[in-house]
């Protein structure tokens, strides 16, 4: 049996109205130190979306959920946060902020492979049941 891995997650949360409190889920972003790993996986469905609210620009909330992954690659693709190690990078994508994008409480758990507890993670929060 292979070890299990303590890791951290966070759910990404599009919020159109910030006064309101409201949001729906649209990703996922686990970080596990032991395997270097730092991933987002997140679905727009336009159509919930719309449902959810009117005033949104799809293309704006889909360049910063691309920002994300980028953070999460690391390197200058991912500007100045980037370059910082994987943990900081984790703690900054998921700091609370007051935007149109933001992440939950940060959560732990163990597995064995963060690849498929991302998407496990992601269907269980994001997908529609």
């Amino acid at each position: 049996m292979q070890d299990r891995h303590p890791y951290e997650y966070a759910v990404i949360r599009f919020v159109p109205l910030v006064e309101r409190e409201e949001f729906l889920n649209i990703g996922v972003i686990l970080y596990c130190k032991d395997h270097r790993f730092l991933e987002a996986a997140f679905t727009l469905d336009e159509k919930r979306l719309g449902a959810f609210s009117s005033s949104f620009d799809i293309q704006d909330i889909e360049n910063h959920l691309r920002s994300f992954e980028k953070i999460c690659i690391g390197g200058p693709e991912g500007g100045a946060i980037g370059t910082l190690p994987i943990a900081d990078r984790f703690r900054w994508l998921t700091a609370t902020r007051s935007t149109i994008l933001q992440c939950s409480k940060v959560h732990i758990g163990f597995c064995e492979k963060p690849g498929e507890t991302l998407l496990r993670l992601h269907k269980q929060l994001v997908l529609p049941i």
